[in-house]
């Protein structure tokens, strides 16, 4: 009973380390909110390819200057898609959601496993985010 009462009475993380985590979660949801805020320009002003055949098409046509991969492709799918990006010299995001959330930050109803950018459009989102890896 008493080594019970010992692990109930363990003292709480001090402040500075409570901030420190709480900063780390904030600033990975502020980094996921300009990506999908720049998701979001490409798609009303850019040009691009939804889904896994028609990436690998631009890619082997030179044609995609960024891909976004959900973090939940499969993993051949996504060595597969890696490869043919080293080949055409094209940058490769890992997205932080599922194939859901990156559906949804494509504006769309379904689910999106990978992205090509062929066109950024106004956005910045080639400049930013292959450095970001």
């Amino acid at each position: 009973f008493g080594s019970r009462l010992r692990l109930l009475a363990r003292p709480l993380p001090s402040p500075p380390l409570l901030a420190a985590m709480s900063a780390k979660a904030s600033k990975a949801s502020k980094n996921a909110d300009s990506i999908n805020a720049r998701l979001q320009l490409v798609m009303r002003s850019g040009k691009y390819q939804l889904g896994y055949k028609t990436t690998l098409k631009t890619l082997r046509q030179g044609k995609s200057k960024l891909v976004l991969l959900a973090n939940n492709c499969p993993a051949l799918r996504k060595s597969e898609i890696e490869y043919y990006a080293m080949l055409a010299k094209t940058g490769v995001h890992h997205f932080q959601g599922d194939n859901n959330e990156l559906g949804t930050a494509c504006g769309r109803y379904y689910r999106v496993c990978c992205l090509s950018i062929t066109d950024p459009g106004d956005s910045d989102i080639i400049k930013t985010l292959p450095g970001m890896e």
